[in-house]
């Protein structure tokens, strides 16, 4: 049997576990583990790497960035959609303009089979859980997190997915994805924290793998962001990289698969890491003024960012751990500035959701206080698809909004069609 090339780590106590183990998602200290493999042992120097890369360029991106993802994993068992690959939308003149950086891309993660970065976890996840022969798969989700477990367990005929959620707090298309792809989903009269604690409570009793962020394994997956948009850069390395921020688990896992990018001398200098959070969701905001201090966890209040809603977020350590390696930094922006940058990025044709407003207001507002300067390039990672939120797109567009595209109502004649289209003056 080949040896395993990978291994859980407690980040805490660092006792170390099996990733066979099928209920093993915390330390028996109750810490988070994360993943550890072995990369030296591929013995390939940073050129063979790229190279390793380049070859595989036909191949879906979890496959080509497999050996810094998941070693151990049989490809036989990987479950893929074909996501990743994708965008990266330089933004044009005007946009750049209004957000007063000249060098402004963004990364679209919303562009994947089930429209968010999700599916970067999901195909690590659940590939795993189709390695370890698990016959069910769960997870607690403010929409995105759900849609993608069950698209994915649904290519698996032994597998069957639970979703709880918190009911009435995310969008009717979120809702309808994981019920479209046959998952048992149960609506919760509470929040998503609430949601997460009892998706935890049920996982620990019963053999059913877990797959929220607090999975080490799902982390993994989504390293090929960072890893991806680097390479896609070929290898030029943006001075910032801006990532909203809901439970956590993706500015982590976008910074751990840089910094290890960075250990093996792929790439020989990092970027600056931003997470952003909504004002009305901010705990690590609230940790980093504060000198990074402890998290304390706070009752998240309503946000138009509904998918990062979320007041104790799981990978909290994690993320503080890559953010003070990055030299990075966290803001927060409100529901106006979410809203504004999003409709700003929407009317260049790059439908991205609230939660990627999040990020977008964030680095204006970073630009223009001066911690991002003028001449730094900036990559903002879009997290989900726009058209995921078409409710709140209506409603901004309707009201008195700053960049309002109100649609208009005549009656079926031309006269009036062409009196609404100012072509009678």
């Amino acid at each position: 049997m080949k040896e395993a090339k990978s291994k859980l780590v407690c980040l805490d106590c660092k006792k170390e576990y099996s990733p066979e183990e099928k209920t093993r998602f915390r330390c028996d200290c109750g810490e988070l583990l994360e993943v550890i493999s072995d990369f030296e042992s591929f013995n390939r120097s940073p050129e063979n790497w790229k190279k390793e890369f380049d070859s595989k360029k036909d191949e879906i991106a979890f496959l080509r960035y497999k050996d810094l993802l998941l070693p151990d994993l049989p490809e036989d068992k990987i479950v893929t959609l074909f996501e990743g690959d994708t965008p990266l939308f330089k933004a044009n003149h005007s946009l750049s303009e209004k957000f007063g950086i000249k060098d402004f891309s963004i990364k679209h993660e919303g562009m994947n089979p089930t429209l968010s970065f999700k599916d970067r976890g999901m195909v690590a996840g659940v590939s795993w859980a189709n390695h370890l022969g698990v016959d069910f798969v769960a997870c607690a989700s403010t929409g995105d997190t759900s849609a993608a477990m069950a698209a994915f367990a649904a290519q698996c005929p032994s597998l069957n997915s639970i979703v709880l959620l918190p009911e009435g707090k995310i969008s009717f298309e979120q809702l309808s994805q994981p019920i479209s792809s046959g998952a048992i989903t149960i609506g919760l009269q509470t929040d998503f924290d609430g949601a997460m604690k009892l998706v935890q409570e049920l996982t620990k009793k019963h053999p059913i793998y877990l797959l929220n962020s607090m999975n080490s394994i799902r982390i993994e997956g989504q390293k090929a962001i960072g890893i991806e948009l680097l390479h896609q850069m070929n290898w030029k390395i943006p001075d910032w990289i801006i990532v909203p921020v809901g439970n956590a688990g993706n500015v982590s896992a976008i910074g751990k698969g840089i910094r290890e990018l960075h250990d093996l001398g792929i790439i020989e200098k990092l970027p600056k890491l931003a997470g952003v959070e909504s004002e009305k969701a901010n705990p690590l905001y609230i940790s980093y003024k504060n000198d990074w201090a402890e998290l304390k966890p706070k009752k998240a209040e309503n946000t138009i960012a509904s998918a990062i809603q979320i007041g104790n977020p799981v990978s909290f350590k994690k993320a503080v751990r890559e953010l003070k390696h990055f030299n990075g930094v966290m803001e927060q922006v409100s529901d106006k500035e979410i809203m504004d940058a999003k409709a700003l990025v929407d009317a260049t044709g790059i439908p991205v959701c609230p939660n990627s407003g999040v990020a977008l207001a964030g680095a204006k507002k970073l630009r223009e206080n001066g911690k991002i300067k003028e001449d730094e390039s900036v990559v903002v990672i879009a997290t989900a698809h726009g058209n995921k939120f078409s409710q709140s797109i209506i409603d901004y567009h309707k009201g008195e909004n700053t960049y309002s595209n109100k649609p208009k109502s005549v009656k079926a004649d031309l006269l009036e069609i062409e009196n609404a289209l100012g072509l009678n003056q």
